[in-house]
């Protein structure tokens, strides 16, 4: 029976591994709730994809902002720092843009929420594999 109960986990372990979401980021930016997903969990080196939600105050989406994705690695010995920028595209209710991470590492990611004048962000930070 032992030996049936760990069979069984193992299955669910790697079940769970298999359908496993994307990498999960929800945090406020100024007066917006932000809610990012980057396609791949861990992200990998090479094309990922970041979607963006964001609510106002009372619940409602934000579909007329302008957004922003920036995106850096910090610099390393014999290495200097490296920036990129994209721009999120609306979908919907959602923004969507494709972050290029050249190496495996840290990254630091800046989502920047536009609209009226000012300027909100929400950072973190990913590890590329």
């Amino acid at each position: 029976m032992k030996k049936l109960f760990a069979v069984f986990m193992v299955i669910a372990a790697l079940a769970g591994y298999a359908f496993a979401g994307g990498y999960e980021v929800k945090k406020q930016a100024g007066e917006y709730a932000v809610h990012a997903v980057i396609d791949r969990n861990p992200p990998v080196v090479g094309d990922n994809t970041i979607t963006v939600e964001i609510k106002d105050a009372s619940g409602k989406y934000v579909t007329d902002a302008k957004v922003a994705i920036d995106y850096s690695m910090p610099a390393m010995p014999g290495m200097p720092p490296m920036n990129y920028k994209t721009t999120g595209k609306l979908d919907g209710n959602e923004y969507k843009a494709v972050m290029n991470l050249s190496m495996s590492g840290p990254w630091n990611v800046a989502v920047k929420i536009k609209k009226g004048g000012k300027t909100s962000t929400m950072k973190f930070n990913v590890d590329a594999h």
